[in-house]
């Protein structure tokens, strides 16, 4: 007969940091959730964000040409020209 979850108990020894047992108690205690459950619980969060970083915002800053108003633009070979010289190719 097949087991009705994919849970499994894993016991291990884990060595936190002061800052990081810190939080974690002030959570256990704004919560009343117990360690195993608090951990799991920041654990998961964690891991979850890791897998999927958030995207950085892209922004675009715009700057001015300064492109003097003689220039003609019916024909971009010959913009580039007036641009960047003639060994724009």
């Amino acid at each position: 007969m097949m087991s009705c979850c994919n849970h499994h108990d894993v016991r291990t020894t884990l060595t936190l940091d002061d800052d990081v047992a810190s939080l974690l108690r002030q959570e256990m205690q704004r919560s009343s959730i117990p360690l195993k459950s608090a951990v799991n619980h920041f654990l998961r969060l964690g891991l979850r964000q890791a897998a999927h970083p958030p995207k950085k915002s892209f922004t675009v800053k715009p700057i001015s040409l300064k492109i003097p108003s003689d220039f003609q633009f019916d024909s971009i070979s010959e913009l580039l020209e007036q641009l960047e010289g003639p060994e724009h190719k």
